[in-house]
């Protein structure tokens, strides 16, 4: 009979579950949840954005016209969004980006409101408003443009990323 052996940790990250059977290597997987503490944690415009599909002043926010290496992650959970290697200046005043870390990590939903027709974009596990996603991005990289309210995330610097928890996304960042 095998055996299968379950460790959870506690981090700031949120708990941590790995599974192994008797004698297996144990690979940790990390998972992200959505508190009431983490939701008490947001500021009055991070609560607007994420809480109540707001959307944040243009050209007047955190990361429009951030260009240092890292990674993007939901301000509620701590979930890995987006990188830097993806985003671009779109002239629009919010952070844009080509594509997702992993695009199970993102949810879509059609958005009729302010007489605009646009897909909405929350963020999978937190189910956090982030902003919207448009097919007008850049061609080469595949056309799509995720315009995304800086209230809704957190950037991790390259420089901190093993620190707080995301080295496995360091690789990315070695290729230059």
């Amino acid at each position: 009979m095998k055996s299968i052996r379950m460790i959870v940790l506690a981090g700031m990250l949120g708990p941590v579950m790995a599974f192994a059977a008797e004698g297996e290597t144990m690979m940790l997987e990390k998972t992200y949840t959505r508190t009431p503490e983490a939701i008490e944690q947001l500021d009055t415009m991070q609560y607007h954005v994420t809480q109540e599909s707001g959307t944040e002043p243009p050209f007047q926010n955190a990361y429009w016209d951030n260009h240092a290496e890292g990674i993007y992650v939901d301000a509620v959970t701590g979930e890995p969004l987006f990188s830097s290697r993806d985003k671009f200046d779109s002239g629009t005043g919010w952070p844009s980006f080509t594509k997702p870390i992993a695009q199970q990590s993102l949810k879509e939903a059609a958005d009729t409101s302010h007489g605009m027709s646009r897909m909405e974009v929350r963020s999978n596990v937190g189910d956090s408003h982030l902003g919207h996603v448009f097919n007008d991005g850049p061609k080469e990289k595949g056309g799509m443009r995720y315009c995304i309210n800086s209230a809704a995330l957190r950037f991790i610097p390259k420089d901190k990323l093993e620190e707080e928890g995301y080295g496995e996304y360091l690789a990315q960042f070695n290729d230059e």
